[in-house]
């Protein structure tokens, strides 16, 4: 027999035969390598390319010159979400719950932000005073999900801010993103809106393809960095803030200290899997838009991450500990922020403003403090049309974007815009446009709390 001549499947056939292999479980093992290996050198060679519409770009006189060229549309939509951290996710789900036709595109290759590419695991702003549950919709929706998975959350979420696993959220997202039927583009980088005068028709992105465009009605950057309202050309504000590296730590419940050993520092906090914690970093001030700066943060985190680590380990009874991973994801907690129609400050929520147009409510998460209230004017652009934002990038003052952007917030107002967005679509009209009364009676069918 020309062994050369079987397919894969007839190798699988063959090989679930044999002694010691797994029926039907296709465990890979050295004969199927050498199959795949045989396929492979016996497959026809690829096709020749040559890329003719995009010149490259080319040196002059000292100056780079990038050539006009055009951009091959990838797809059309009504609702194109960019980003699908916590905000984007939200609002993509949301919005095609409503009805709208929507497109998430990420530049990562797993939805989360840094829920899950940056192991931030606290759950807050979901509770406040008196143990009073603001955080409800897509959020509570989220969390009630995640208990009933395994290593999910690590606490109940009605009486504490519990933990997530990092693994399970990633798959979570990914069911409740096909259950909504979106339309994906993974590992596809922001570069600029698409901009008709003062109106957003959708964006560009970066892919492995070159450039490519997609369409919208209605736009909204969740990029937690404001890439598309930048290049849309909206007023904003570039902060610097701290930034971190988040890693997690394993065996630590198998520590067995000697009695008066003094407990090592970077232990962290814990997550649903036993004897793993995750360990936060506040990080030195720094521009999280600095391509700079983020390549040395990156480097220095990491020697000071496996330093801190090794300091553990020679901890007596702690010898056992190893680190787990770190983030893939940088954390950078804030960067651009909108400057809206309407922009939050601390006053409205210490002084508990109530606003006429409330799209969702906040919660406590340092401290024990009341609820406050989010206005959606504070996601809409001042002059820019059918373009929203939503997550950390919401337009509220420095101090105030400390609630604004942690986790819940995040989930609230990523709600709030795709509830906003699809209304837009279907009644033909500009984000700024629409009808508060029927906004709110649709985040109310979509059980969110305003109070």
């Amino acid at each position: 027999m020309n062994y050369s001549d079987l397919t894969r499947r007839d190798w699988m056939k063959r090989l679930s035969l044999g002694a010691g292999f797994g029926v039907g479980l296709g465990f890979w093992n050295e004969n199927e390598a050498e199959a795949d290996l045989r396929i492979r050198n016996d497959a026809p060679p690829g096709q020749l390319a040559q890329n003719l519409e995009t010149p490259p770009c080319r040196l002059e006189d000292g100056k780079i010159i990038r050539p006009q060229s055009p951009i091959p549309k990838i797809s059309e939509t009504d609702v194109l979400v960019i980003g699908g951290g916590a905000a984007g996710t939200a609002a993509a789900i949301c919005a095609a719950r409503a009805g709208a036709k929507v497109t998430l595109v990420e530049r990562y290759g797993y939805f989360g932000g840094l829920i899950t590419g940056g192991l931030v695991l606290k759950i807050l702003s979901h509770r406040a005073t008196g143990n009073q549950l603001v955080g409800r919709g897509i959020t509570e929706e989220m969390l009630q999900r995640l208990e009933k998975m395994p290593n999910g959350l690590d606490s109940d979420y009605r009486k504490t801010e519990p933990n997530v696993d990092a693994e399970v959220y990633k798959y979570l997202l990914v069911e409740m993103i096909s259950e909504a039927g979106i339309d994906v583009y993974l590992h596809s980088w922001a570069l600029d809106a698409i901009m008709d005068g003062n109106t957003c028709r959708g964006a560009i992105f970066q892919t492995k393809m070159g450039p490519q465009a997609i369409l919208a009605k209605q736009t909204i950057d969740t990029t937690g960095d404001g890439d598309i309202f930048a290049s849309a050309g909206c007023e904003h504000e570039i902060r610097t803030y701290w930034i971190g590296l988040v890693h997690r730590i394993g065996h630590v419940d198998r520590a067995a200290p000697p009695a008066g050993t003094k407990k090592p520092r970077g232990l962290g906090d814990g997550t649903p899997i036993p004897g793993v914690q995750w360990v936060n970093m506040s990080g030195p001030d720094g521009n999280g838009l600095d391509v700079v700066t983020l390549s040395k943060l990156e480097m220095s985190h990491r020697k000071q991450i496996w330093k801190q680590v090794q300091e553990i380990r020679n901890t007596p009874g702690y010898e056992k500990t190893f680190l787990v991973e770190t983030a893939p994801q940088i954390g950078v907690r804030v960067t651009r922020v909108l400057r809206a129609v309407h922009n939050m400050t601390l006053a409205d929520a210490e002084n508990g403003r109530k606003f006429e147009d409330c799209i969702g409510i906040g919660g406590a998460w340092f401290g024990e403090h009341a609820a406050w209230e989010i206005p959606y004017k504070a996601l809409i652009p001042k002059t820019i049309d059918n373009l929203l934002t939503a997550g950390r990038s919401t337009a509220a003052e420095p101090k105030m974007s400390e609630l604004v952007r942690v986790i819940v917030p995040c989930w609230v107002t990523g709600q709030a815009a795709g509830c906003a967005a699809t209304l837009a679509v279907k009644n033909g009209t500009a984000v700024r446009n629409v009808d508060y009364p029927e906004l709110r009676k649709l985040l109310l069918e979509q059980k969110v709390f305003l109070g």
